[in-house]
């Protein structure tokens, strides 16, 4: 007796298990997301205020030249100067005032020094 066994294999393919597990991890993802907090510089945008703000005379300022040079109250100052003055200036105010080509690395540097002293800057940018 000829007795054949059918075995063919199927080629089909559930999608459905694959769909449950993109699923949980989309909700997973979105869930843990949420939960980490960004490591941003903290930017205060303007406002209005009660309080009043101190005079532009007694604020000291920090403008960065195009070529990444520092100036403390218009006089030329290197960054390893820069940092006793600004640690004296702690919870106070200050501007930064870069110029519009000056190198993002040497304003984020200023800014980084007033959040690490506390200082309250205020960036003085202006639109290329």
């Amino acid at each position: 007796m000829g007795l054949k066994k059918k075995s063919k294999v199927s080629a089909e393919f559930s999608m459905s298990s694959l769909t449950d597990i993109i699923f949980l991890l989309l909700i997973f993802f979105m869930l843990t997301s949420s939960l980490v907090s960004p490591n941003a510089l903290n930017l205060k945008m303007p406002g209005k205020s009660s309080v009043t703000s101190a005079s532009k005379k007694d604020l000291k300022d920090v403008t960065i030249t195009e070529k990444g040079k520092f100036l403390w109250n218009k006089s030329p100052i290197s960054l390893g100067n820069l940092k006793p003055k600004m640690r004296s200036l702690k919870r106070e105010k200050m501007t930064i005032s870069p110029d519009p080509d000056a190198p993002i690395e040497a304003v984020v540097t200023i800014m980084d020094l007033a959040r690490q002293y506390e200082i309250e800057a205020i960036l003085a940018a202006d639109p290329k």
